[in-house]
């Protein structure tokens, strides 16, 4: 009896610590009962998440209150999501719909139905046109790469929902959809039918004097076994170079980039990231199957993310010479977390550096050889540039 009356006036205690406003601190473990402890942390966790929240709450209540439309709740509670993601002002945090991560794996596997374009977030939070599909209702409208696409169906969009305009730019075969883009602060709208679109990321071509060329678009599920393929046929044909052109490549699985590096250079590292719940990860070459043809690769300022990484690489680690011009600087990771609902959040969970500690995010890769590009220029003055420097090492 004496216990539960301790109990009973240590509890009116803290009730009138709390209706007084007053902080009290306790420790008599030996008459608290469990229920009490419970009780309390739940108390400290209402406390936390009312004031972490309560400003959301009331601004929920606001709004279905005095909005002047019947509101869609559904559309709230995404629209606050979206929101919690866009306040890390990091583009490649951010919050995907059902749809949106359904058309975001579609992409990993190399076939979609749109307006064959590939976009990026740029450090203004801006849609950037980082390429356009030979071809594509995005190519035949004249949309070009350095574009800035601010609407789709008259809706604008920022940098920080590029899985949202994406997703609005895809649909079915044969259905039209209008973009909005800018180019030399002039806005121009186009109407296209949207198609299917197969993206093949691999493509080669020999150019003379015994030197290959192969252009990878982007580093998808498939890259580095199309790779593969093209880099054996040029060393069965006796090739005596290889131009490798990562010009206008967004990036992609990163997987696929250390596999395509294992094919370049000796073992050894060729990147590592930090974050701040990770541990250092370490990316090593396997010099499983090197080639023993000399190379070079072509870089530009639409050269991110993975292909950045693969550059990076060869360039710390004494492989082929890079020509062309900075790239982008992504040098960030994203890890994509399912969720029950098929929603899912993409976040960067870390960043990451070049063999010998160079941070690339928001600087990029410096080329050993810079050649701006001329959009006069009738030849292609960087290709020419990268040739010619392989020359002298064959």
């Amino acid at each position: 009896m004496k216990q539960v009356v301790q109990y009973l006036e240590l509890l009116l205690l803290l009730l009138c610590g709390v209706a007084c406003g007053i902080a009290i601190v306790i420790v008599v473990p030996e008459v608290l009962p469990d229920k009490l402890l419970a009780a309390n942390h739940t108390y400290v966790e209402y406390r936390e998440l009312k004031d972490r929240y309560g400003k959301v709450d009331e601004a929920y209540d606001q709004l279905e209150k005095n909005y002047y439309k019947k509101l869609n709740k559904k559309d709230l509670e995404e629209g606050m999501l979206k929101g919690l993601f866009e306040g890390t002002n990091d583009p490649y945090t951010n919050y995907m719909n059902a749809k949106e991560y359904e058309n975001f794996v579609i992409k990993s596997t190399g076939e979609l139905q749109g307006i064959g374009v590939q976009l990026a977030a740029d450090k203004s939070d801006n849609i950037l046109v980082v390429n356009t599909f030979d071809e594509s209702p995005a190519a035949t409208s004249g949309i070009k790469a350095g574009d800035i696409i601010t609407e789709v169906n008259g809706v604008a969009y920022k940098g920080s929902e590029l899985d949202k305009a994406v997703s609005e730019m895809r649909g079915e075969p044969g259905t039209k959809v209008n973009v909005t883009y800018v180019r030399d602060g002039k806005a121009k709208k186009v109407s296209m039918l949207r198609k299917k679109i197969t993206l093949q990321s691999v493509f080669s071509n020999e150019l003379p004097d015994g030197i290959g060329y192969i252009r990878i678009r982007s580093f998808e599920i498939n890259t580095p076994q199309d790779f593969e393929t093209e880099l054996h046929n040029f060393e069965m044909k006796g090739a005596k170079g290889l131009v490798i052109d990562l010009r206008q490549n967004g990036g992609g699985i990163v997987e696929s980039g250390i596999q395509i590096a294992d094919m370049l250079l000796d073992e050894g590292v060729l990147a590592y990231t930090k974050g701040k719940n990770e541990k250092e990860k370490i990316f090593m070459n396997t010099q499983k199957g090197k080639t023993a043809l000399p190379y070079v690769i072509l870089i530009d300022e639409g050269t991110a993310s993975t292909s950045e990484i693969v550059a990076a690489g060869v360039k710390d680690n004494n492989g082929g010479k890079l020509i062309g011009e900075k790239s982008f600087g992504k040098g960030v990771i994203q890890t994509i977390i399912g969720l029950p609902n098929k929603d899912a959040m993409k976040i960067t969970v870390a960043q990451y550096f070049s063999p010998k500690g160079s941070v690339i995010q928001d600087i990029g890769i410096t080329p050993d050889y810079v050649v701006p590009m001329d959009d006069e220029a009738t030849k292609d003055i960087q290709l020419e540039k990268a040739i010619e420097v392989l020359k002298a090492a064959m």
